[in-house]
């Protein structure tokens, strides 16, 4: 485990490596231990889930079982961040702001995130 994962979840992101190279999404969860992402509707891979009953007292009935397509992980080295200035990706900076609060920019234009 190294340093502070720069990426959180709701950027957007472009794919660098892997099956998906190239695609862009958005990071729904990030897991900074194992430093991986989850990115919405790519790298998916299917799960074979049983039928068990759902703890949410709103919805009457069970999770339906079958063969289940979800995100899997990749790795926060695979992934950039889009600038938010031109779309094109980015290597991350940190850097303090007037009130000493920690910012991340974008090293492409200088532009907070």
């Amino acid at each position: 485990m190294g340093k502070a994962m720069r990426i959180r979840a709701d950027d957007m992101v472009k794919v660098i490596g892997g099956k998906d190279a190239g695609k862009t999404g958005r990071v729904s969860r990030t897991e900074p231990k194992r430093e991986f992402v989850y990115v919405e509707g790519l790298n998916l891979v299917k799960r074979h889930e049983k039928p068990r009953p759902t703890q949410d007292v709103k919805k009457a009935g069970s999770q339906l079982g079958g063969i289940v397509e979800k995100e899997g992980p990749i790795h926060v080295s695979n992934v950039m961040l889009l600038d938010p200035k031109d779309n094109k990706p980015t290597r991350v900076g940190v850097r303090r702001d007037k009130g000493g609060k920690r910012e991340r920019y974008a090293k492409r234009s200088g532009v907070s995130f």
